[in-house]
């Protein structure tokens, strides 16, 4: 049975715009194919472009194993960020409301910003140094357009790897000094630690997710570009938000990053 591609991005860009989950499309559709299912995204992508967004980079998710065993999968997943779902954060602080989303979880991340092109294959961890102009502290707020997060690997790469939002803290340049593998993370909500990590949770090292998804892209034919914003993948458990959350991210070495969840 041949999927309706356009079909399902359209559910999927109702449940963003409505706030009403839909079915998992492994339930609904018999979706199994993971190729389809990156199908999909880039399908709402495209539409997300034609509507005037624009892309900003590209967030890895799937990056540990504890969370590859729970989907049955043995390697990460990507999305797509766009201008539309970037939070600005003067000071590295945000403000969003919570309605925006359907059942928002954030994750602790180590967020690169290139200043040269990423062409796979063969990309190292040594290329990715190379082309990485600055890191950051970052939030992402992931969502699922899927009733109850009751995903499969084909239901979160179809839903933009379940992107929601995120938020940037300052970037910083001296970051090579750093050792991005040991950093520690520690998010707070409401002034408790709530999850921690250090970058080696993220494939390792955070740098060897972004190599991984240069990598992965090559094989559609498409690069990481200069300028863009990859979030490398979560260094700890996500945690549940809602309306009046504060979260705080701190990684090791970089500013801290804040998002409040407002009513």
């Amino acid at each position: 049975m041949k999927l309706p591609i356009a079909a399902l991005a359209e559910q999927l860009e109702q449940a963003w715009e409505s706030r009403r989950p839909i079915d998992p499309l492994h339930e609904s559709h018999g979706l199994e194919d993971v190729e389809a299912a990156y199908q999909i995204q880039q399908t709402w992508v495209a539409r997300r472009l034609a509507q005037g967004d624009a892309i900003v980079g590209r967030k890895i998710g799937l990056t540990s194993r504890a969370m590859q065993e729970q989907l049955g999968v043995d390697e990460p997943d990507y999305g797509t960020l766009l201008e539309s779902l970037a939070l600005p954060a003067p000071g590295g602080i945000a403000t969003v409301p919570a309605g925006r989303f359907i059942q928002p979880r954030v994750e602790g991340e180590i967020a690169f910003l290139l200043h040269e092109p990423l062409t796979g294959p063969g990309v190292s961890v040594a290329d990715v140094f190379r082309a990485t102009g600055a890191v950051a502290a970052a939030i992402e707020v992931i969502d699922s357009r899927i009733r109850d997060w009751r995903i499969r690997l084909v239901d979160t790469v179809a839903d933009n790897a379940s992107c929601g939002a995120f938020a940037v803290g300052p970037w910083c340049t001296g970051w090579r000094d750093l050792d991005l593998a040991l950093s520690g993370m520690a998010l707070y909500v409401n002034g408790r630690l709530a999850s921690s990590g250090t970058g080696a949770a993220a494939l390792g090292h955070p740098a060897a997710c972004v190599a991984w998804l240069a990598n992965k892209l090559a094989g559609l034919g498409q690069r990481l570009e200069a300028g863009d914003v990859v979030l490398s993948g979560s260094l700890g458990p996500a945690v549940p938000v809602a309306a009046g959350t504060l979260v705080r991210v701190e990684v090791g070495g970089l500013a801290p990053v804040t998002v409040q969840f407002t009513p």
